[in-house]
């Protein structure tokens, strides 16, 4: 026998919930700017949410848990734009490395609460890791499209991971540093090396 779910205001109790949970993580986002990762409290998100703080605990333990999952959707958003952008470009390792990194790097200053949560992806353990997660998963994905593209014993190098690692790894903290004004360089001249970067090895 099958039961409909009850509502209140035309919507059921899950679709309240799930409401108030995307209400609390962009009350985070928002505050993220002007507080910083690390002054993110419960009472803060709640108060910018205006919603009651037994709110918070239905959907996050932690104001951590809240942080990685607002980590986790930037990172969808951001992977679904440049895997996108990818797919959409020619056959070619440069195009389709500034397709990525140009894309990447326009998804992350459309939005200005972007930057900072990227600058602040530092401040706790589980956001490290998943920072780390987020590196390696693009690094993987720098090999295999270089592996997608390249023909014959240079898609068999065995040094591609290492160096796509090492690649994304450093082009990360040039965009943080970048993010946090210690490079005076616009966005275009940033992509224009990073690509450059990136292909470079190819070349040679």
């Amino acid at each position: 026998m099958s039961t409909r779910a009850r509502t209140y205001g035309g919507a059921t109790s899950t679709e309240r919930r799930s409401k108030r949970r995307t209400a609390l993580m962009a009350a985070a986002l928002d505050l993220v700017p002007d507080v910083g990762v690390g002054g993110i409290t419960v009472r803060g998100v709640c108060s910018a949410a205006r919603l009651n703080d037994r709110y918070f605990y239905e959907s996050f333990r932690t104001t951590d848990e809240l942080l990685l999952a607002l980590f986790d959707e930037q990172i969808v958003l951001a992977s679904t734009a440049m895997l996108a952008a990818i797919a959409d470009s020619a056959p070619d390792p440069a195009v389709r490395a500034r397709a990525a990194i140009g894309t990447g790097l326009r998804h992350l200053t459309a939005d200005p609460r972007r930057g900072p949560l990227l600058i602040g992806s530092q401040a706790t353990e589980g956001l490290r890791a998943r920072r780390r997660d987020l590196v390696k998963s693009l690094a993987q994905i720098m090999s295999d499209q270089g592996r997608a593209l390249l023909a014959g014993q240079q898609a068999l190098d065995p040094d591609m991971d290492l160096a796509a690692l090492t690649l994304v790894a450093g082009g990360f903290e040039l965009v943080t540093g970048w993010l946090r004004g210690e490079l005076d360089i616009t966005r275009e001249h940033l992509e224009d090396f990073l690509v450059t970067m990136v292909t470079a090895r190819r070349r040679s």
